[in-house]
């Protein structure tokens, strides 16, 4: 086999391969064999028709049309593995010559990679935010303990901000009730936010046994989007009880038994967490300015594949949530074209950072052990509340697998080229990235924290 490369663009290249006939051999035994099975000839057997009675009662085109089928993907892999192109997209192939019994050649037009260099990104100077642990940091972290214990008491007053009223909710267009947008003994804390506009400055002042109409616009259901009058019946206002920071509470929301030990333990927990994000900011910021130094041409289909994706998996969350897409994006507070501007950014980025890192896994002849990838799929399984073993087989099935080994990489590759660099905090101080490493993992040699980047648990007790 033939190949010779046209380099159409930066991002996109024309394979024409040319290929002896003999080297088509497999595939067009393989032809004969399918065929065979495919066709019905009176006096043979379903797949043993004669390869000659195939090609008089059907036509020697038939039977070429099966060989090429088989065999140009595996022509196109063979001859990308020999020019050392990387695509990125699916090839246009088009059989541009068939002579039959002597060659056969094809052309494959393909978006690539673009070819550059990565600049040295050894001493790269990196600012991180400060692993110095304040006071404000622990009481942020003890009023977030204490919300979660806390408790809910019926008062005998109006609403305000904070409290949580249970009621009843129904909307009306024009005298005319709507079944599907009732709900009874609805729970909501006031001022919370609602994708229904008008109901947080509705309930202010409400209070258990009242009445009020006010006018909105729908937000799910058949008549979202409509202008509609919407009836709340309070049913009870409750105000939320934080308890007392006391001894009592630390041996309610943790395994100690008094405040200063859990203090002390949140203080300690803050403290690695602190760290964790040093090493977490020292990569991403470490690659972003690597990113800064290199001018790569996208591959347009690649960018634009990248978008639809991000298109795609917000459709699917607005379909999730039950919302209108104006009151989802409301929701969010911002604006489709703001939301799609960042994904064009963001996929850019995505895009630009694959191709560094690609770069170098292949210069540092990065790997994935299997033991790496057992604990890549154990974090992804918690993450996603199922079973290891579930996921496992879901990305074997779906050929996943080499998606999940290129995510390790590059994280990998990431960590190199923050592991590189010169970091310091804000306050000006030396940070040590392997000291960070021997400090929260010292059984661990290579990496310090794993490769998603994720914190170490919360050791205080869950209600």
């Amino acid at each position: 086999m033939k190949t010779a490369v046209e380099e159409l663009s930066p991002t996109r290249v024309k394979l024409t391969v040319e290929v002896p006939f003999k080297e088509l051999e497999p595939s067009l035994q393989a032809a004969y064999k399918k065929v065979a099975q495919q066709v019905r000839v009176p006096g043979f057997r379903p797949g043993k028709v004669p390869a000659r009675i195939i090609e008089q009662r059907f036509g020697r085109a038939v039977v070429l049309e099966e060989t090429l089928n088989d065999a140009l993907p595996k022509l196109y892999g063979q001859a990308v593995d020999e020019t050392e192109v990387f695509p990125v997209s699916q090839p246009e192939i088009e059989v541009t010559k068939i002579e039959d019994g002597e060659q056969v050649e094809f052309t494959a037009e393909v978006d690539i990679r673009p070819a550059f260099d990565v600049p040295d990104y050894q001493g790269a100077e990196i600012v991180v935010d400060p692993a110095e642990v304040t006071d404000e940091d622990i009481t942020a972290q003890l009023e977030a303990l204490r919300q979660r214990f806390a408790t809910l008491t019926g008062v005998e007053r109006p609403a305000q901000n904070g409290d949580y009223v249970v009621m009843d909710l129904r909307a009306e267009i024009d005298g005319r009730n709507l079944e599907e947008q009732q709900a009874a003994d609805v729970s909501y804390e006031v001022g919370a936010g609602s994708v229904l506009q008008g109901l947080d400055d509705a309930l202010q002042g409400m209070a258990a046994g009242d009445e009020k109409t006010f006018r909105t616009t729908l937000v799910g259901g058949e008549n979202a989007g409509e202008e509609a009058d919407v009836i709340i019946n309070v049913k009870s206002v409750k105000e939320k009880v934080l308890p007392e920071l006391d001894d009592e509470f630390a041996q309610l929301a943790s395994e100690f038994d008094t405040l200063d030990e859990l203090k002390d333990s949140i203080r300690e927990q803050v403290r690695r967490n602190k760290l964790v994000d040093q090493v977490v900011q020292s990569r991403e910021k470490a690659l972003d300015a690597l990113l800064e130094k290199i001018d790569i041409p996208l591959p347009e289909s690649a960018l634009q594949a990248e978008i639809d994706a991000r298109k795609h998996n917000l459709e699917h969350q607005v379909a999730e949530s039950g919302l209108s897409r104006e009151a989802y994006l409301r929701l969010q507070q911002t604006t489709e074209e703001e939301l799609f501007a960042e994904y064009e950014a963001s996929a850019a980025k995505a895009l630009k950072s694959g191709f560094v890192l690609d770069k170098i896994v292949k210069a540092e002849e990065i790997g994935v052990s299997e033991q790496e990838l057992t604990d890549f799929v154990v974090r992804r399984a918690m993450q996603m509340g199922v079973a290891p073993n579930t996921l496992a087989q879901h990305l074997a099935d779906n050929n996943q697998l080499p998606l999940a080994m290129m995510e390790i990489v590059r994280e990998k590759a990431k960590t190199v080229i923050g592991d590189a660099a010169k970091v310091t905090d804000t306050a000006g101080n030396e940070v040590d990235v392997q000291a960070i490493y021997a400090e929260l993992n010292p059984e661990q040699e290579a990496v310090g924290v794993d490769e998603a980047g994720e914190e170490p648990a919360d050791e205080t007790k869950e209600s």
